[in-house]
C-alpha cells in the first residue's frame, strides 16, 4: 500500500554536502516513522536515522551523527536525509523505509514494512 521513492542521490567530493529525499505516498503515509539505510558495496545494510511520524523524535547511527540531519515535511509526505562533512566510507546506496508504527526504536523504524528503491552516493575525488 504504502510506496517510497528515494531521490538525490549523486557523486559529490569529500567534504560535500548532499540532500536525499523519500517520498512517500498511498494510504497512511502520514502515520509512519520513516529511516534512512545504506549500504556499502560489499558490506551489510545499517541504519542510518530515523525520524518519528510528528518529526519530534529522531535518531542517528553514530558514524554519521554530528553530520547528518534527517527531517520531514508532512505536508509534502517526504523526508529528507541532510549531509554534509561527506566522507568517502559514506558511499552507498540510501534507502529508505517506514515503519509499522509513529516511533523509532533508536535510529530504526519498527517494524519495517516498507523500502524504497534505493539511491546511490558516491564520494569520491
Amino acid at each position: 500500500q504504502l510506496q517510497l521513492v528515494e531521490s538525490g542521490g549523486g557523486l559529490v567530493q569529500p567534504g560535500g554536502s548532499l540532500r536525499l529525499s523519500c517520498a512517500a505516498s498511498g494510504f497512511g503515509s502520514d502515520y509512519y516513522a520513516i529511516g534512512w539505510f545504506r549500504q556499502a558495496p560489499g558490506k551489510g545494510r545499517e541504519g542510518v536515522a530515523c525520524i518519528s511520524t510528528s518529526g519530534g523524535s529522531t535518531g542517528y547511527a553514530d558514524s554519521v551523527k554530528g553530520r547528518f540531519t534527517i527531517s520531514r515535511d508532512n505536508a509534502k509526505n517526504t523526508v529528507y536525509l541532510q549531509m554534509i562533512s561527506l566522507k568517502s566510507e559514506d558511499t552507498a546506496v540510501y534507502y529508505c523505509a517506514a515503519g509499522g508504527s509513529p516511533y523509532c526504536s533508536g535510529y530504526v523504524p519498527r517494524d519495517i514494512g516498507s523500502w524504497g528503491q534505493g539511491t546511490q552516493v558516491i564520494v569520491s575525488s
